[in-house]
């Protein structure tokens, strides 16, 4: 496994342009991104009406937004130089923010009696946080990848499967990841593989 893809910085010796397309492909479709527009349409779909997109909401407040949160005041601290923490050694305390912050959010859907469909999504990215967890010990799998492909495959399981075409922009967040020297290409496709795999919790809990 090359440096550049563990725990060090990217290059500079890729063409300046393709790392300026890498750098706003990694950037638009980050997780707190994804997630926030993912979870409103899981919402939506699981509510069947306005209100699953206060749900939705919820669910991106907790899965994406408070851990970016969290990692931007880290930052600011001086911990990380930003927010992808190229050290994987370094990222466990946002893995357990991350559930943390999923649990409370499932609680508070439990108490506020939400969709079900909403409530076995965050589920569903809770166990594939403990599966990133897990890897990160001894490996740096891709979490980027990871989110983006989830939220692909969820959105296919709870509307329908034409949105498994919106698996292109998952592959670009993977070709972003590897073009930035953040990740290998057997990272990104572990990550995507481990997203998928949501799909399968959330049928087991449906």
């Amino acid at each position: 496994m090359s440096n550049a893809a563990t725990d060090h910085s990217p290059t500079g010796d890729a063409p300046t342009a393709r790392i300026s397309l890498a750098r706003t492909v990694t950037d638009v479709l980050q997780p707190r991104n994804v997630l926030l527009a993912g979870m409103l349409g899981i919402g939506l779909a699981a509510a069947g009406d306005w209100t699953g997109l206060l749900w939705g909401f919820l669910g991106a407040l907790c899965a994406g937004l408070i851990p970016a949160g969290y990692i931007e005041w880290e930052r600011g601290r001086g911990t990380w130089g930003d927010r992808h923490v190229v050290d994987r050694t370094k990222r466990a305390p946002i893995f357990f923010v991350i559930l943390g912050s999923i649990g409370a959010g499932s609680v508070a859907m439990v108490l506020g009696n939400a969709p079900r469909g909403i409530l076995v999504a965050m589920l569903a990215l809770w166990v594939m946080t403990i599966g990133l967890l897990a890897v990160n010990t001894v490996w740096k799998i891709s979490v980027d990848s990871a989110v983006a492909s989830a939220v692909v495959a969820l959105l296919a399981a709870v509307h329908s499967p034409w949105w498994l075409a919106a698996y292109a922009l998952t592959m670009a967040v993977c070709w972003s990841r590897v073009a930035l020297g953040y990740h290998t290409v057997a990272q990104t496709v572990a990550g995507a593989a481990l997203g998928a795999a949501t799909t399968v919790a959330y049928a087991f809990g449906g």
